[in-house]
């Protein structure tokens, strides 16, 4: 593995490796998107992927109900919404919802979601539900800065809540996510991989690029050979302990349009 604290520049990722992708997973939130719209770069390098034969997943925090329409639109195999709870796969003109949780266990969790969700927003000064939160089914989601801007000390202080109700709980780059489950976007990656495919992730996974751009990638860039970060990922170098291998020069869509290139680039 890469030194965590060094990633490379994407543009010296040797092309034997980038020939020999298979596939992509990537975050949304600012790694294809800026201020929840996905950057035109970014969906021109969707299209270019797909007709190359290359199957994107997208894997995010964003809820079933925002995540839809883009899985209907796109050209995305599959995205996987609500840190790896549901997931909206491509069938045809159709897309398929499928979950992680069972239906009783999804309702067993109902109540106890709207229970923490209520403390952290009496509790932890200045604390919003994020505005999609109407679209969500199986977590809770805190605004510290799409639309609200939370202090340092209050998005530790909401992280923390949901960890002491029994939650996972992360941070990305425009939400504090917490949820009960074991359920994260690592377990989406497998769990895709596996359902689309018919084919373990562990096996063939330095075949597969991760692309990211916050903290709660972390375990995903820990686990992928080829994980590259999105250069906007830097404004978090103070809070990432695990970083990706491989880093692009451009922020957000460009960033990834900027990966997409290589890959291309290397199988013409």
């Amino acid at each position: 593995m890469a030194d965590p604290t060094r990633p490379r520049p994407l543009a010296e990722l040797p092309a034997a490796a980038r020939a020999a992708v298979i596939g992509v997973m990537t975050d949304i939130d600012d790694t294809l998107t800026r201020d929840g719209a996905i950057e035109p770069a970014a969906l021109q390098a969707l299209h270019e992927l797909a007709a190359a034969g290359l199957p994107v997943l997208a894997i995010t925090g964003r809820p079933l109900g925002w995540s839809e329409p883009f899985a209907r639109d796109w050209p995305v195999r599959a995205i996987v919404a609500e840190n790896g709870a549901v997931a909206l796969i491509r069938d045809g003109r159709s897309v398929l919802v499928e979950y992680a949780q069972d239906e009783a266990t999804r309702s067993a969790n109902a109540l106890r979601l709207r229970e923490v969700g209520a403390r952290v927003l009496r509790e932890v000064p200045g604390a919003t539900l994020a505005r999609d939160s109407a679209g969500r089914v199986t977590d809770i989601a805190i605004d510290h800065s799409e639309f609200t801007q939370l202090p340092a000390p209050a998005v530790a202080q909401a992280l923390a809540l949901m960890q002491a109700a029994g939650m996972n709980a992360t941070v990305s780059s425009i939400h504090i996510n917490g949820w009960f489950g074991s359920h994260s976007k690592w377990s989406a990656a497998a769990w895709m991989t596996q359902r689309l495919f018919g084919r373990a992730l562990e096996p063939e996974i330095a075949r597969w690029a991760y692309v990211g751009d916050s903290t709660n990638d972390q375990p995903l860039f820990e686990r992928f050979p080829l994980a590259v970060g999105v250069a906007n990922l830097r404004r978090f170098a103070a809070e990432l302990t695990v970083w990706p291998a491989w880093i692009t020069e451009g922020e957000r869509g460009a960033g990834f349009a900027e990966m997409a290139r290589a890959l291309l680039v290397a199988r013409a």
